[in-house]
């Protein structure tokens, strides 16, 4: 059944989503087409360029992505608290990077602005069109590029989040695009591991953490990151110890559902991600009886 997007998303129960787009067909628009042999790399970087442009407008931020051949992965956290402190003034300006703004604005479209600056949807849509529009251009033909709207799961807790996050740098490792993380190209764990990561929300070494920041500190992620890897791929060079990164109990994981969670992560969970009781809740909110992920947690865990 088809969920209103305003209705999925819900603050009171996370800021964190995670989104992805497919190309249209599923084609391969963004790298090479294996049946015309064009090469479209350069498109990805494109998109990485724009992520740049919105993080400067939008009260979102951006905690991981992966831009792969025929669709792309986002993992944003919502940030109300930034939002509410911007100025009319800075509302403008903001706005004013990605649209015309006429010399004189209204109140009520100023308040309207600030609305839209911390809305999923126009950050989606501000960052979908243009880049529909420069392919279009460039292949010299009209229509979708996208397959259509963008599929949203909420993520209800820090455990979840950090799960996304890994299945999101790790696509292109499970698709054998790279062989580790470190050349997994367009992916946010690359940037952060080139410190081009101006534009992605920052780790913290704190337990005290304002909204936005991702709740554990960047080494721990990246060896988990790592350590996952080479759980997912057996036949890969070189094994890390068999012991598990501090993050797992400080998020209270179970170790023993990790490995199998992440090999079936994007089978097992469609509209949200979470612990049982926060599945639960989410579903009281949503108005329905069930949610996929649950069954199957249920089972693994029995």
């Amino acid at each position: 059944m088809t969920i209103p997007r305003r209705q999925q998303i819900s603050l009171e129960h996370t800021p964190y989503y995670h989104c992805t787009t497919r190309c249209v067909r599923r084609a391969f628009l963004c790298g090479e087409d294996r049946y015309s042999g064009q090469n479209f790399d350069h498109r990805k970087a494109w998109m990485e360029r724009r992520f740049i442009t919105l993080s400067r407008v939008f009260a979102i931020d951006l905690l991981a992505y992966a831009i792969m051949d025929n669709h792309y992965h986002l993992v944003i956290g919502f940030n109300t608290d930034r939002l509410s402190a911007w100025s009319d003034d800075e509302v403008v300006q903001r706005w004013g990077m990605v649209f015309a703004v006429a010399e004189e604005v209204s109140a009520e479209r100023i308040d309207c602005w600030r609305e839209r600056l911390g809305s999923l949807s126009w950050y989606m849509r501000c960052l979908n069109e243009p880049m529909a529009r420069l392919a279009n251009r460039e292949d010299q033909c009209k229509g979708r590029f996208w397959e259509g709207r963008f599929r949203c799961q909420a993520l209800l807790d820090e455990a979840a989040l950090l799960k996304c996050m890994v299945y999101v740098d790790l696509n292109p490792i499970r698709a054998a695009i790279a062989r580790t993380p470190e050349s997994s190209c367009h992916t946010s764990i690359k940037a952060r591991l080139e410190r081009k990561d101006g534009h992605l929300a920052h780790f913290s070494d704190h337990e005290c953490r304002p909204m936005g920041v991702i709740p554990l500190r960047q080494q721990d992620y990246l060896l988990l990151v790592d350590w996952t890897g080479r759980q997912l791929q057996s036949n890969k060079r070189g094994r890390i110890p068999e012991h598990l990164p501090p993050i797992l109990q400080r998020v209270g994981i179970d170790n023993s559902l990790w490995v199998t969670e992440m090999k079936y992560y994007g089978k097992w969970y469609y509209r949200a991600v979470g612990s049982l009781h926060a599945l639960e809740h989410y579903c009281q909110h949503l108005g329905q009886k069930w949610l996929k992920g649950k069954v199957q947690m249920a089972k693994v865990s029995a």
